[in-house]
C-alpha cells in the first residue's frame, strides 16, 4: 500500500480528515470541531493532536505518512503565505509551515479550499482521469477552481479561479461581499438565488407557487418549483443559468479545459440546471463546437479532502 497521505479541509464550524493509502484510496474519514477559541488562534494546533491521536488508533506513526495536505477557506500564496482567512480570523500565517513544525517535519501542503475541491473532482470525482478542468461551486457564495496539467493554478496573487466574483452584469446596485457589483455569485449563489427570486416576486404580480415560501424561500425551493413547471421560479433558474453560460464561456476561451464541473449545494437541481447551464454556454461559445462538456461533481463534501490530499500523493500542487 506505500505511505499513507492525509487531506485535512479547513472549515470555519469543522475541520474534516481523510486518510488515504498511496494509490488515492480513502480508508477513513473522521471530524473535529473548528477551535473557534482566542479567534482560531488554536486551529493549527487542534488539527496536529488529531492526527496524533488518529494515526495512533490506527498502529501507525508519522513516518507511515507520504505528507499532509490542507485546503483552507482564503487565497494562498505559491509559497504558502495566507494573507486572510475571513471566517477564521487568520493574518498573515504560514499555516502549512505551522502544522509540519508541530508533527516533527512531516511534508505538508496547502491550497486553498476551492482549488482543493477542483484538484479532488478532476481527480476521482465528476472529471476523474482528465488533466484539465474548472470547477464553479454553488453554495452559499460561488467558489472555483482551475486544474491545468493535473495541477492546481493558483496564480501569482492567490487568486486564480476565484470565478464567483468575475463581473458578469452590469446595473447591478448591490454590493457584493468583495466591495464589487455584479458579480457572478450575486446571482448564481444559493443567496443569489433566494435574491433573484424575491426581485422577480416584487417585479410581478404573475402568480407563483414561490409566494408561498414567503421570507423563508429556499434556492432548493427555487429549483424544485422551477423543475415542476412554475413559470416564474424556472425564469429565475433560466436568469441564473444565463450568468452562468456567460461565464463558464469566458473562462472557456481563456483557459480551454478538458471539462467544467458543476458543485455546490445549488448542483443538487441535477439535469434541470445542467441543461439549462449547457444551452447558455453554448450560446455564448460560438467560436467552435468543440469545447468542455459541463458535468455534475460527485464527490460532494469529500471533495476537499481528494484535493487537499491529491497535492502530497502525486504532485497535484505547482
Amino acid at each position: 500500500m506505500g505511505k499513507r497521505g492525509i487531506g485535512v479541509d479547513v472549515g470555519g464550524t469543522e475541520v474534516k480528515f481523510g486518510l488515504f493509502s498511496g494509490e488515492g484510496e480513502l480508508l477513513r474519514r473522521w471530524k473535529i470541531p473548528t477551535d473557534r477559541t482566542d479567534n482560531c488562534a488554536n486551529v493549527i494546533r487542534g488539527i496536529a493532536e488529531s492526527i496524533r491521536r488518529e494515526m495512533a488508533a490506527d498502529g501507525l506513526s508519522l513516518t507511515d505518512l507520504a505528507g499532509i495536505g490542507m485546503a483552507v477557506p482564503g487565497p494562498v500564496q505559491p509559497d504558502g503565505f495566507v494573507e486572510v482567512c475571513v471566517n477564521l480570523h487568520w493574518k498573515k500565517r504560514y499555516p502549512a509551515r505551522e502544522l509540519s513544525g508541530l508533527l516533527d517535519g512531516v511534508r505538508v501542503e496547502i491550497g486553498n479550499d476551492a482549488n482543493a475541491a477542483a484538484l479532488g473532482e478532476a481527480w476521482k470525482g465528476g472529471g476523474a482521469g482528465v488533466q484539465d478542468a474548472v470547477l464553479f461551486t454553488l453554495g452559499t457564495g460561488v467558489g472555483g477552481g482551475v486544474i491545468l496539467g493535473g495541477k492546481i493554478l493558483n496564480g501569482h496573487h492567490g487568486i486564480g479561479g476565484e470565478v464567483g466574483h468575475m463581473h458578469v452584469r452590469d446595473g447591478e446596485t448591490e454590493v457584493c461581499n468583495c466591495g464589487g457589483r455584479g458579480c457572478l455569485e450575486q446571482v448564481a449563489s444559493a443567496t443569489g438565488i433566494v435574491r433573484e427570486a424575491k426581485r422577480a416576486m416584487e417585479n410581478s404580480s404573475a402568480p407563483t407557487r414561490m409566494r408561498e415560501f414567503g421570507e423563508k424561500i429556499t434556492a432548493k425551493d427555487v429549483c424544485d418549483l422551477g423543475r415542476a413547471g412554475d413559470p416564474m421560479a424556472d425564469a429565475v433558474m433560466e436568469t441564473v443559468a444565463r450568468y452562468l453560460g456567460i461565464a463558464i464561456s469566458h473562462v472557456c476561451v481563456t483557459v480551454d479545459p478538458e471539462v467544467f464541473i458543476i458543485g455546490g449545494g445549488v448542483s443538487r437541481a441535477g439535469s434541470y440546471l445542467i441543461d439549462k447551464i449547457q444551452k447558455y454556454f453554448r450560446q455564448y461559445t460560438t467560436i467552435s463546437q468543440n469545447h468542455a462538456d459541463v458535468v455534475l461533481a460527485t464527490l460532494g463534501n469529500d471533495a476537499g479532502i481528494y484535493g487537499a490530499v491529491r497535492m502530497v500523493l502525486a504532485d497535484g500542487k505547482e
